[in-house]
Parts: structure tokens; sequence; C-alpha cells
């Protein structure tokens, strides 16, 4: 038995005057797997999966600016855009000399994957997706308020907030839909509510959901982007998600016909509910696409 605090590491980088803090296991010549966490959430999401991974690849998961342990300016002097998050964690791939990477993402870690994805093609050496949206038959019905806002910000701005911030909506994006709500852990979306009540937070988020709108923009080249370069794809996505429809999970096949596409009974966070299962798909896909290709 291996303990998951003794086999991970936390530290701390400074990017462009942010502390960018991050979680590491594994051995660094080792190949890389980079973990990019969704919303509210942090690296922490991936407390669970990254000793499951650790004792084959390099595991690095990295708090975004205005996220778990990273520094949180004020919009008023830092630009929550998604371009700016990609580029912050860009150059903290850098500084850690990593250039050749699989890429994990869930919800908001698609956005800034993508934009990673795209800057340095070359680098990636296969996606995971984990309910993570780039088709926008993928934004289920909860995205109607959220549309609305980027309509007309001033109209929908109290609206958004209730949809997207509010204690309810925190919860709802863990438990979802799902049969099994006793599975779910309560500390999951108490302490990510408790980060969203944090001063300034929620103006941080606010903005940075303004700028999503672009992410629904880029979708076109994201896809276009997929199909020229057809990297070894893994969707592994949880039925339960209120947020993002199983459609978007398929969609991904019209653009990587061989990419393997898994329903499981799990919501928008599926480490929640089926930390296995996420856990050996993803094993077992890492081991055909990178340990057999070294």
């Amino acid at each position: 038995m291996h303990s998951t605090r003794g086999t991970i590491r936390y530290a701390t980088l400074q990017i462009d005057g942010l502390n960018i803090f991050y979680r590491e296991a594994g051995h660094s010549d080792a190949p890389a797997v980079v973990l990019l966490h969704g919303f509210p959430s942090s690296s922490r999401m991936y407390e669970t999966l990254i000793p499951l991974l650790a004792d084959r690849y390099h595991v690095l998961a990295p708090d975004f600016p205005g996220f778990g342990h990273s520094s949180a300016p004020a919009p008023q002097s830092f630009a929550y855009t998604f371009d700016h998050l990609a580029e912050v964690i860009e150059r903290w791939l850098d500084a850690l000399q990593l250039e050749r990477y699989a890429l994990f993402m869930q919800d908001y870690g698609g956005p800034v994957g993508f934009r990673l994805a795209q800057a340095r093609p070359a680098a990636i050496s296969a996606l995971v997706v984990q309910n993570a949206v780039a088709h926008e038959e993928g934004l289920g019905p909860l995205w109607d308020t959220r549309k609305a806002f980027w309509r007309d910000r001033a109209a929908h701005e109290a609206a958004l907030r209730e949809n997207l911030i509010s204690f309810e909506a925190t919860r709802l994006r863990h438990v979802g839909h799902s049969p099994n709500p006793q599975r779910y852990d309560p500390d999951a979306w108490c302490d990510e509510y408790a980060f969203l009540c944090r001063p300034g937070q929620v103006d941080i988020q606010t903005e940075l959901f303004y700028d999503y709108r672009n992410n629904v923009a880029a979708y076109p080249r994201w896809q276009a982007w997929l199909r020229a370069r057809r990297p070894p794809l893994l969707v592994v996505w949880g039925r339960h998600d209120p947020s993002f429809a199983v459609e978007g999970a398929h969609a991904y096949q019209r653009d990587v016909p061989d990419a393997e596409v898994h329903l499981i009974d799990a919501g928008h966070f599926a480490l929640d509910e089926a930390t296995d299962e996420v856990a050996h798909l993803t094993r077992e896909f890492l081991e055909r696409t990178l340990l057999s290709a070294r």
C-alpha cells in the first residue's frame, strides 16, 4: 500500500510575477502527463488520480491564475481571459522544461489545453478529454442563461452569478443527475463554495466566464486542429453532467474517427464517483499511445 500524500510533491513557481502552484508525482524521465483542472476547482481535483498514474508517468497538475493556491490578482491588474491563462501555463511548462506531454483536460482545462495544443502541436503526445466541450451540441440547457449573459452582460449578470457560482450551482456541478448521490463527498462543493466566497473571487470568475464566449467562437478552430492533427484521443464522459451533454462526447469522433469515447456513470467531476474507472481507462490508453511508442 502507498499513501496518496506520500507520492505527491507540492511546489510553486513564479511566472510573470505570479505564484503558480502545482502538484507533481512520478519520475522526471518518464512520459509527462499534464492535468488541467476545471471550474471552480484546482489541481486538488486530481488528488485521487495522480497516485494512480505516477508509477509510470511524470504527472503535473497546475492551478490556473485565480484558482486554488496560485496567485489571484484583481481583474484590474490581470486580464482574466482563457488566452491569458494559456499563456501563463505555457510559460510554466517552459520553466519546467517540458517539451512533450499528454494533456488531460476537464471543463476549463479544455479551453486552456486546446490553446496549448494549437500553439505547440509538436509538444502534444496524446489528449484525454473528461467532460470538456469543443462542440456546441455539448452545451446543455444550463447554458441558456450563460449565453444571455454574453449577449447582454448588464441585464443578465445577476442571473449568471446564481446560475454559475451560487452554493446550489456549486453542489449541482458535482452531484448532477447521478442516481447515486450518496457516493459524493459534500466537502467537494462546500470547499469550492468557500473558495468562491473569498474576497474578489466573484469578480474574477465573472470576468473569466464572460470571456468563455470566445471559447465557443473558437470551437471550429479546435475542431479543424483535431481533424488536421488526428492526435491519440481518449474521451471519458460522465453521463450525469448537468452542464455538458453527452452529445459533446460523441462529437469528437467526427474530428478524430479513431478516438475512444466512453460514457460512464458519473457526473461533471467524474473523479468524484469513478476514480478507478477513469484511472483504468486513462492508464490503458496512455500505455498504448505513450509507452508503446518509446
